[in-house]
């Protein structure tokens, strides 16, 4: 999930660190207040076991009720599921939706005995770091691990997932088929140029990017859209470039993920040296980015989706 902020731009878009009209399956915010019996889970669906893909098998008794989420992407899910009701509180990080219950827990150095506080009967996170697993097991407190997804398919599985464990079956499938149709459609009606279009992702202005081996290489990847970090002499999947491969490299598009933490928009690419003659800047495709959004692979990863189409699309009618 590398410096919290860096990470927290990285992992999207890991485990990513740290523009957009959310898509109607990514809005399904959660009301109630966070803890109330208002949206408690049914007790007819547990127990239930869950294994998340490369985690421990974990198995739930009950329905819980008092949720506390350590993870971003995984506090956006349990509000998109309708199981808001349930969270009691949400790491630092996790600033959406609004209502969600933020604390000064961290999701990256988890204090074990601050998270047990909040008495909770679910911990969700992406990492088992500083002995969460273990440290909360001394206390009867079960911790659903969510690594940072890889694809789409690790999206879904993700938030089914949440919603058996929560007791929100039904309403976690059927926002992952609206995610599903949405991005099928999306993807599907997008023009696009005759020539592949190249692109640079910006995960913070000292160049450091990711890889189509990523997740947010993935999703680029949906598009036919060319990385040109895939082609350069770097080792990793979110690799640092220099200023002269990017330029050499001449991208079509730039995707600016360093928006709000770093102050990055189309007029600072523009005046960094040399950039000017870059395709990207001389044609209008640097595109910015919610920087949120742009690293974390939950609901409004349609929103992303949907941000590439439509530079995508731009590209295409020139």
């Amino acid at each position: 999930m590398q410096s919290a902020q860096t990470w927290s731009r990285r992992i999207a878009a890991t485990t990513a660190l740290t523009a957009l009209v959310l898509s109607g399956c990514a809005t399904r915010e959660q009301d109630a207040t966070p803890g109330s019996a208002t949206g408690a889970a049914p007790a007819s669906a547990f127990p239930v076991e869950l294994t998340a893909p490369g985690g421990e098998r974990l198995v739930l008794d009950r329905a819980p009720q008092r949720i506390v989420s350590l993870a971003p992407t995984s506090t956006e899910s349990l509000f998109a599921i309708g199981a808001g009701a349930q969270v009691v509180a949400v790491d630092d990080r996790s600033t959406y939706p609004e209502n969600a219950p933020r604390t000064d827990l961290s999701g990256f150095q988890p204090n074990v005995e601050a998270v047990a506080g909040h008495t909770p009967d679910l911990v969700v996170a992406s990492n088992d770091t500083e002995g969460l697993v273990a440290g909360l097991a001394k206390v009867d407190v079960p911790v659903l691990l969510l690594p940072a997804a890889t694809d789409l398919d690790d999206v879904h599985e993700q938030i089914s997932l949440l919603g058996r464990a929560t007791g929100h079956t039904a309403e976690a499938d059927d926002l992952v088929r609206t995610m599903r149709a949405d991005v099928e459609k999306i993807v599907a009606d997008t023009p696009r140029p005759a020539e592949p279009l190249s692109y640079y992702h910006e995960l913070d202005p000292s160049f450091y990017t990711a890889t189509s081996a990523t997740f947010i290489g993935r999703v680029y990847g949906l598009f036919g859209l060319t990385n040109v970090a895939d082609a350069a002499s770097v080792t990793g999947d979110y690799p640092q470039l220099s200023a002269e491969q990017v330029v050499q490299a001449d991208p079509d598009l730039i995707f600016l993920a360093d928006v709000a933490c770093c102050g990055q928009s189309a007029e600072t690419v523009a005046q960094r040296p040399g950039w000017a003659s870059v395709t990207a800047v001389r044609e209008g495709g640097v595109v910015a980015l919610d920087d949120d959004v742009a690293s974390r692979w939950g609901p409004r990863v349609v929103d992303l989706v949907r941000t590439v189409a439509d530079a995508v699309a731009a590209s295409a009618a020139k």
